[in-house]
């Protein structure tokens, strides 16, 4: 894997770059530059005069955290509740109201610093950043601009180079820092009417901005970073993390620049509230960018939108104006003061302070953990790893069938990635929604394992197991009369009625070429309907042929 890691972004742009010392320009990993490669940091030129382009993205993932208020007031927080019914005086920002601080919110961003391997400073500040929107309606956002509550830290990240699960590379980009801040409300454009109506039931609600610095160079390492850190977000329960819930929310900033030189002039594409659309719209962003320049023309310094309908970015608006947030200290929250057990004084009221390293004591084992351990413990491969975690609730489901079935856990990966999973994809269901338990897909590897039906009638039980209609797999099993055929004497008569019709075949298999058995066993297999344990009728048909 250490070697796969060098090779850099997958399947879409050319040879790696890893980031100097300094902040210069990334240096290529090897001079030769490949197009749409496997392992590729570096776009070549359209026109072969000119050096290769270096694509460089960083990311700013803004977490809705997982809490029953608000940041700074006691309102409910709940998705899809009634406009305007979630608001309190404070983030309607009525005169005289002051925000008192969620506790909750703190503990969960000191979880995910330590999660993402960063310094928790013990002492953070709340700013004003100072913006004027409707949806927005104190005229400023409270945030931690000057010194926010953690900093510093890393996240490792996997992905597959050209589709193929059996190439996993692993980067890792650095986290700046994560802040907390509050939520802005939602504005409804309404364009037959020609207005704008708004909810502010979000305003207020608490965020976790991750800020990751410009380390990656691709679509889909932003992808697969953003992936990664929403499982962390899950497993800690810092945040639920659904973006079509509008929980995690991602800005991607891409830049493209020469070797050696200066970085580009940099876009922003803003709200991308899927993993998916974050990879397309990243890469097409690069793409633009390129054609801009060799064609001649600059590239500005803009916000942007990504159009899934399209599939490209859409201005939005320029940013070549600096805009003056005009931050301040928030007057109305003093320093957020954090402990660890060092520092934590002896008369303080424990319940009443938050101490670092308590919340470190108890973190969850992280996905990079989990992985690590099913491939320890069941001896799959780290590739199966993956796609168990990635998948929720698949790898609870797959360690539940192992528990109740002598079968290895390596055939039971197979049938739950290429049989179950499929079968979920298809119908665009969850693991929690698939009408086959893990106790029936156990009890039909049980019936398999212990050899009472063909791997063939064990996908033709499944097959009907998905339609839920309550029959257990020996019930479908004998209705389907699907059960192996236990009479070696019936079936040496199948096997030598097939050796008759097949003269061809018999003659180049006493030729030497034993290839054309596997045709045999499969018309073998054709006449019982399934039902007949292709090892023994291999062993038949070879003695049969030698005689």
């Amino acid at each position: 894997m250490a070697a796969a890691a060098a090779r850099g972004c997958s399947g879409v742009w050319g040879r790696a770059w890893r980031r100097g010392a300094g902040g210069s320009s990334p240096a290529l990993c090897g001079q030769r530059t490949v197009a749409c490669s496997a392992g590729s940091g570096a776009v070549p030129a359209r026109k072969s005069r000119l050096a290769p382009w270096i694509p460089v993205v960083g990311l700013e993932v803004h977490a809705q955290i997982s809490s029953n208020s608000k940041l700074f007031s006691g309102s409910q927080v709940q998705f899809a509740a009634p406009p305007n019914s979630l608001v309190s005086f404070f983030d309607a920002s009525l005169p005289g109201t002051l925000p008192v601080l969620n506790r909750r919110c703190v503990e969960a961003a000191v979880m995910t610093g330590l999660a993402l391997n960063c310094s928790i400073n013990k002492k953070s500040l709340f700013d004003r950043k100072h913006y004027f929107y409707a949806d927005l309606p104190a005229g400023y956002q409270i945030t931690q601009q000057r010194v926010p509550i953690a900093v510093n830290g890393s996240l490792s990240y996997s992905f597959c180079t050209d589709n193929k699960m059996s190439q996993m590379v692993t980067k890792t980009v650095r986290i700046k820092q994560i802040q907390l801040e509050q939520d802005s409300g939602k504005s409804l454009h309404d364009d037959t009417r020609s207005q704008t109506l708004v909810d502010l039931n979000r305003a207020g609600v608490g965020l976790m901005e991750v800020v990751m610095e410009p380390d990656m160079c691709c679509g889909e390492e932003a992808a697969a970073a953003v992936r990664e850190l929403q499982l962390i977000l899950q497993t800690l329960g810092s945040s639920q993390a659904v973006m079509a819930e509008g929980q995690l929310r991602v800005d991607a900033n891409v830049s493209v620049h020469h070797p050696g030189e200066p970085y580009g002039v940099r876009t922003e594409v803003k709200n991308i509230n899927s993993i998916r659309f974050l990879a397309k719209a990243v890469d097409y962003e690069i793409q633009r960018q390129i054609e801009e320049l060799e064609s001649g023309g600059t590239v500005l310094n803009e916000t942007r939108a990504f159009d899934s309908k399209l599939g490209c970015t859409v201005p939005m608006r320029d940013k070549e104006g600096k805009q003056d947030y005009r931050f301040m200290p928030e007057p109305n929250l003093p320093p957020l003061i954090l402990y660890d057990a060092k520092s934590l004084p002896a008369n303080l009221n424990h319940q009443q302070v938050v101490n670092i390293d308590w919340i470190h004591e108890r973190l969850p084992d992280l996905p990079s953990v989990k992985r690590a351990k099913l491939v320890e413990w069941y001896a799959i491969l780290p590739e199966h790893s993956f796609t168990l975690l990635n998948e929720d609730g698949l790898a609870e489901f797959f360690e539940s069938v192992v528990k109740q079935t002598p079968m290895k856990p390596k055939k039971v990966i197979g049938w739950i990635l290429n049989d179950l999973l499929s079968y979920l994809k298809q119908h665009s269901l969850t693991v929690k929604e698939s009408p086959v338990s893990s106790f029936l897909l156990a009890d039909l590897l049980n019936l398999l394992e212990k050899k009472e039906i063909s791997s063939t009638a064990a996908k033709q039980v499944l097959a009907e197991l998905w339609k839920g209609e309550g029959k257990t797999p020996l019930e479908i099993v004998k209705e389907k009369k699907l059960e192996l055929i236990q009479d070696q004497k019936e079936l040496e008569q199948i096997c030598q009625a097939v050796i008759d019709g097949q003269e061809n075949e018999v003659k180049a298999i006493k030729a030497g070429n034993l290839k054309v058995l596997n045709k045999l066993i499969g018309l073998v297999q054709r006449e019982t309907q399934g039902r007949s344990n292709p090892v023994l009728v291999k062993q038949l048909l070879e003695k049969k042929l030698s005689e």
